[in-house]
């Protein structure tokens, strides 16, 4: 290109068919210049002959082949280049209207097929939920569906690198955590759980853990009251008394356990709504609690221990989708299960899973549609122009070669007609 002149890259890329379509070109060219040449043979040889009989017919078929053959020629040419390299007005049309072409072709797609009706509609006629949930229904198509996840968990487990996952945090994360007010929210949120009560799941878990502790290790507890028995006492004495007391921790325990109003229970529900009061209105408590988290979240051993945790929660995860009989495997074989059912014969279900996948794909439609057909005019004109033109014959020519086929056939048949009509006209005259 000449010095000035905007320089277009190529961007296209040869794919393992567009041999076979350049072959198909070929073959169809050939086809067509042939039918041309012959009808210029034909012409040639009938033209000295009797024009009065047979052979004027067939001369005249002939001469207007080769006509039609030679203006569908030109009018297909002038699509992609210069006929016979003359620069003619209106040919080569490709090539000087490749960007405006490009530009219509994002307006018929974005008002066509990048709009919330037609892709709702689409989705509508698609029927995803139901066939979705006919597809999981068999155990092989679950079996590939988890595989498939898989696959992706894998790739995207193994791309985290736990240096940057220590970065992220110690530089990200954990700065921005020191710097928040941490004492308030901790103290709503513990307030939130003690009113709720659902800590007491929690205490009883400990309490019985407790008490199964005590109920397997009793020379455990005698050996500490025993340790802290008077010297002067009987050991008979320290016997019954130590026995009567670890009867009476395990009974205790029991009670917590079992009675929701327990004395220790509301004593710990007392403790932690003082504590949750505390965060958010003493001033010295929650002075001490951003202390305390300052103190947790700047220590260096809070990097190591959070790589060190995900190299170990990342080694766990791997093992388990890769063991096709692991209980993560298992479990997602059942939630697929359940969702093919309920996709099957919950209505309701489907409907609004259908519904929401409407309006997340409206969404991007309206939003970005028009940024998508703007890639087709971007990226035409980023194309260079020889190339494009090339590339887009490649695609269409073979056809366009039936063109001048049946040009060349039509113009026969044109010849033959109008050459029967003047031979019945000078008949009648």
């Amino acid at each position: 290109r000449e010095m000035g002149q905007d320089r277009r890259v190529s961007f296209l890329q040869e794919s393992p068919a567009d041999e076979r379509r350049r072959a198909g070109l070929r073959r169809m060219r050939t086809v067509a210049t042939g039918l041309l040449v012959l009808a210029a043979l034909v012409y040639v040889i009938t033209l000295r002959l009797d024009h009065g009989g047979v052979w004027g017919f067939v001369n005249t078929a002939a001469e207007a082949a080769m006509v039609g053959a030679l203006a569908d020629w030109f009018a297909v040419t002038a699509i992609f280049r210069h006929p016979l390299g003359l620069p003619i007005p209106h040919t080569a049309l490709v090539k000087k209207r490749k960007d405006e072409i490009g530009r219509n072709l994002e307006e018929f797609v974005d008002d066509n097929f990048l709009t919330e009706e037609i892709a709702r509609d689409r989705l509508a006629h698609a029927q995803i939920g139901m066939r979705l949930g006919v597809w999981l229904d068999d155990a092989e198509h679950r079996q590939v569906a988890l595989r498939e996840m898989a696959r992706v968990a894998r790739v995207g487990l193994q791309r985290i690198d736990e240096k940057e996952v220590r970065t992220f945090l110690t530089d990200v994360v954990l700065p921005r955590l020191a710097e928040e007010p941490a004492s308030p929210i901790v103290g709503d949120f513990l307030a939130g759980i003690v009113e709720d009560k659902a800590h007491r799941g929690l205490i009883d878990i400990g309490v019985m853990e407790l008490h199964d502790w005590l109920a397997q290790n009793p020379d455990a507890f005698v050996a500490v009251l025993e340790e802290r028995a008077p010297t002067w006492t009987p050991k008979w004495v320290d016997d019954r008394v130590i026995t009567w007391t670890y009867q009476q921790a395990l009974g205790w325990l029991e009670a917590i356990h079992d009675d929701p109003e327990h004395p220790a229970k509301n004593a710990i529900d007392d403790l932690l709504r003082t504590l949750a009061s505390d965060l958010q209105q003493d001033p010295t408590v929650m002075e001490r609690a951003e202390a305390l988290k300052e103190r947790v979240l700047t220590h260096p051993q809070v990097g190591e221990t959070a790589e060190s945790l995900w190299v170990s929660i990342r080694a766990s995860l791997l093992r388990s989708i890769d063991d096709p009989s692991s209980l993560a495997w298992q479990r997602g074989d059942g939630w697929l299960t359940e969702l093919s059912e309920k996709l099957r014969t919950d209505e309701e279900f489907r409907g609004g899973l259908e519904s929401r996948l409407g309006d997340v794909v409206a969404f991007f439609v309206n939003t970005y549609g028009a940024e998508l057909a703007q890639v087709i005019s971007h990226t035409v004109e980023r194309w260079d122009v020889d190339e494009a033109s090339e590339r887009i014959e490649l695609f269409v020519g073979r056809d366009l070669q039936f063109i001048r086929i049946n040009g060349t056939i039509v113009g026969a048949l044109a010849g033959l007609l109008i050459h029967t009509l003047a031979q019945l006209v000078l008949h009648l005259t």
